[in-house]
């Protein structure tokens, strides 16, 4: 079981990636609701060398760090990702008509509900379309 989600970004390959892969944009996008936040994001973007992204509630009762290793990068394509708790990440970016598609496949977590979890991952997503499509 697969949960997959994405979204079409009216912007150019290398804003998307660019917007994904940096810490300085990361921040600005990685959370499913306003009254969470990404305070804190590193990213070394090589083979073997790990992300880490602080997720934390706006009021301060609860943050974690979301984390991941870099198996496979493939420069505005493909980044293949084991996320901190041996869950397999891959993201895609593909250019379709005047945007591009982003598209995100992961294993579930066993803790919460998939359905959950798909609507989280997808509200993480449109955050970063927003985001992305108010630069342009």
């Amino acid at each position: 079981m697969q949960i997959t989600v994405q979204t079409n970004i009216n912007s150019s390959l290398a804003q998307v990636w660019e917007c994904w892969t940096l810490p300085e944009h990361i921040v600005n996008w990685n959370f499913a609701s306003d009254d969470w936040c990404c305070p804190a994001a590193t990213s070394d973007l090589t083979v073997g060398s790990e992300f880490h992204y602080t997720m934390a509630a706006k009021d301060d009762s609860f943050s974690f760090d979301f984390w991941g290793t870099y198996d496979k990068i493939v420069f505005y394509k493909i980044l293949s990702i084991t996320l901190g708790d041996g869950r397999k990440l891959k993201v895609t970016f593909e250019a379709i008509g005047n945007g591009i598609l982003l598209t995100e496949s992961l294993e579930p977590e066993s803790e919460n509900p998939i359905e959950m979890q798909q609507a989280g991952w997808q509200q993480i997503l449109e955050n970063f379309k927003k985001y992305v499509e108010g630069l342009v």
